[in-house]
């Protein structure tokens, strides 16, 4: 029986596979992941990695360009069975496998990487957080590495979106589809303490004010052309500059994490 989760992000899968949407912004949001990850992944080639949702290359490119261009073998998850066939149409090569992060599927210490970019933030509890980082430390190797995403609690413009009620936002066409809870980044590197990692970097990304940024894109899809709308790409990435300011964890979006599995 498909759980209410699958029901639900199916059901996302149908409007998004109807009308392409935020194409142009989702266009910033992987050049942002694609720059973050190159830089972090592995110099020597991993044999196996874990990607664990597949929505970005389900409608956009993702990350998997990268990813497959990176490693041997790239699995991807996802709860949504649209999703699922959406991302393998799209990239034949990907290996995509039906599964909730909290609870996977495989065996343990079957992966070498395990990218995660902003999944574990479309749950509604700390605690699934957590559990689902204790299953992603079960299935890497030990000296794997994990790449992790989420939305940004320390951003007070995130702060405030996660305050307020879903429903609310949703009503005003500010959020396309179910934003969960997170953890500012001294929550998510004690979080990834605790269950056996080592921090090997702590990055805040994705620092152009994204509510404006995506109703502009959403506009310049539909009426801007080529070279303006790749005056617009560049203009969200000069933002990226952000990073290196003491600041930088008041205005990413994300907080990106490194990590090494040691016990």
């Amino acid at each position: 029986m498909p759980s209410k989760m699958t029901n639900y992000w199916d059901g996302i899968a149908v409007i998004w596979g109807k009308t392409p949407l935020q194409t142009l912004w989702r266009m910033h949001s992987d050049a942002v992941n694609m720059r973050l990850f190159a830089r972090w992944l592995p110099t020597m080639t991993p044999v196996r990695l874990l990607k664990t949702d597949l929505f970005d290359e389900a409608y956009s490119d993702g990350l998997y360009p990268l990813l497959a261009s990176r490693a041997k073998t790239v699995i991807g998850i996802d709860v949504a069975v649209l999703t699922l066939g959406a991302a393998t149409a799209r990239h034949p090569g990907l290996q995509a496998v039906g599964a909730d992060v909290r609870l996977l599927p495989f065996v343990t210490g079957n992966f070498d990487v395990i990218v995660s970019n902003s999944t574990l933030d479309h749950f509604a509890t700390q605690d699934d957080i957590t559990r689902s980082i204790h299953e992603l430390h079960r299935v890497l190797k030990k000296g794997g590495h994990l790449l992790i995403t989420l939305d940004n609690l320390a951003n007070p413009v995130i702060g405030l979106r996660n305050m307020l009620p879903f429903s609310l936002l949703s009503s005003l066409g500010l959020l396309p589809y179910y934003m969960g809870t997170s953890c500012r980044p001294q929550q998510l590197r004690r979080i990834l303490q605790d269950v056996g990692f080592e921090i090997l970097e702590v990055q805040a990304v994705m620092h152009c004010p994204r509510i404006f940024a995506v109703a502009i894109a959403r506009i310049l899809s539909k009426y801007a052309g080529a070279g303006t709308q790749k005056k617009f790409l560049r203009i969200l990435m000069s933002f990226e500059r952000l990073a290196v300011l003491p600041t930088r964890f008041l205005s990413g979006n994300f907080v990106a994490v490194k990590a090494m599995k040691i016990t």
